[in-house]
């Protein structure tokens, strides 16, 4: 639950958010780089509250039905800041769908591994193109979060590539 805890925590820190505009963050961008999906935020939001991490305000506007405001407590921002400062320092190694199929790779003739590895470059070299596109649409702006995440994870995929472009030539 840290990584989750973490996330929630962050979007709190931008400012107070109801339940549904966590949830757009969370789909929108933070599932994109962070592979995380959270299928209920409410339940951790909840947690969170009886720890007295968080803050649940209930607000009504006009005939809409009412919804709960979140926002990080003292002791929230606490916890925050030490998650974030974990994260800096936790090494568990990325998983990549790859690695499986480079383990069994002896099982595969050289043409087929070849033709698929191409084919997988192919798909790397379409997420980079776009990883490329967002990237240069933010530097327009002040170096934000978002760039920054959008240039690691650019790095990445140019090196996945990079390493299969060379493991094809040694197939």
């Amino acid at each position: 639950m840290l990584t989750k805890e973490l996330i929630l925590l962050g979007l709190l820190k931008e400012g107070p958010k109801h339940g549904y505009e966590i949830k757009l963050k969370i789909k929108e961008i933070l599932s994109l780089f962070a592979g995380i999906e959270l299928k209920s935020i409410y339940y951790p939001l909840k947690i969170l509250e009886k720890k007295g991490i968080v803050h649940k305000h209930i607000t009504k506007r006009g005939k809409r039905p009412q919804c709960y405001i979140y926002k990080l407590t003292p002791k929230g921002e606490l916890r925050f800041e030490e998650l974030l400062n974990k994260s800096f320092l936790d090494f568990r190694r990325p998983q990549f769908s790859l690695d499986l199929s480079l383990y069994f790779l002896k099982f595969i003739d050289s043409d087929s591994a070849q033709r698929r590895l191409r084919g997988r470059i192919f798909i790397l070299n379409k997420i980079a193109k776009g990883l490329s596109h967002m990237l240069k649409a933010q530097n327009a702006q002040p170096r934000s979060s978002l760039s920054l995440m959008l240039e690691h994870n650019l790095k990445m995929v140019e090196a996945e590539s990079q390493f299969l472009e060379n493991l094809i030539k040694t197939l």
